[in-house]
């Protein structure tokens, strides 16, 4: 990986794409085995930084990255709106899953995702034996669905989980893979992605608890850094890559990965038909214009 920050401008060059990513798509793999099958098909070196979504996002507003992989629907609308994005194609998906020990102290297997945090939150205020949270608290695409989770379970982040809720609430700045082994160690509850779970699955003793319901959809978008904002930036290769990921090599090569490992599939690939209706709900899909 590049560093995430650095004391001079990133250079940009026609045979490399930088790309800054979240931590649950380079964690799981997925980006290294593309890098290996697009450098060898076009020539093109793929530069991979990634940390959580918010800080992948002010690096592409300092035009020090040319695409964004990133998973955070909201954020993602702030970045294009304010004029540092294009060509947004939504290119696969998984699903959120609550995680926590097999014995489950809080008591919140099969629940809905809502009531489960509910639940966890109340048994953590009532001083519940063995039940905490651990939070990514990063500002990541999983910290920010986590944040909605509390949300509509009728919380308000800041004053009822964040700052009030006590010792049972962890927030630990880390990225996916990190915040699993340390919820592991702490025999504690917290959100995940399905595919870095499944990636990690060997090194934790955790058990998935809470795995269905819409509110748990995590969809992965693909966005061009603007050259209008940035004009260093590698829009041609942005673009070229973009186009491969919506072709029919693209999506077999994300949607079957991880089936030899895992027994199944990290991800799911999106058609561009799919992807613009509900729930997915991407207004722009398909192919970008030929470069």
């Amino acid at each position: 990986m590049i560093p995430t920050t650095t004391a001079t401008p990133v250079v940009h060059s026609s045979k490399t794409l930088i790309i800054a990513t979240t931590t649950s798509l380079y964690d799981t793999g997925l980006l290294n085995h593309i890098q290996d099958i697009y450098q060898n098909e076009t020539g093109v070196k793929l530069m991979i930084t990634s940390q959580g979504t918010g800080q992948a996002i002010q690096l592409a507003q300092r035009g020090d990255a040319d695409l964004l992989l990133v998973h955070s629907p909201s954020q993602e609308q702030t970045f294009i709106s304010n004029g540092y994005g294009t060509n947004t194609r939504c290119f696969a998906y998984n699903y959120f899953m609550i995680v926590g020990p097999a014995n489950d102290p809080a008591g919140i297997a099969n629940l809905t995702p809502t009531a489960a945090f509910a639940k966890i939150r109340a048994a953590g205020i009532n001083g519940t034996a063995n039940v905490s949270f651990v939070s990514r608290g990063d500002g990541s695409g999983t910290h920010t669905a986590e944040q909605g989770l509390w949300k509509k379970a009728g919380f308000n982040y800041t004053t009822d989980i964040s700052n009030s809720s006590g010792s049972w609430y962890l927030s630990i700045g880390k990225g996916m893979g990190d915040t699993l082994v340390f919820a592991s160690q702490k025999n504690a509850y917290t959100l995940t992605d399905e595919g870095t779970f499944l990636a990690y699955k060997s090194k934790l003793q955790l058990t998935p608890l809470v795995t269905k319901g819409n509110d748990l959809l995590n969809r992965y978008s693909a966005i061009a850094v603007d050259p209008a904002k940035n004009p260093n930036v590698n829009e041609v290769q942005a673009d070229r890559f973009i186009n491969w990921l919506m072709s029919d090599e693209g999506k077999q090569v994300v949607g079957s990965y991880g089936v030899d490992t895992y027994g199944k599939s990290l991800f799911t690939s999106l058609t561009p038909s799919v992807s613009s209706v509900a729930p997915f709900n991407c207004t722009s899909s398909g192919f970008v214009s030929p470069v």
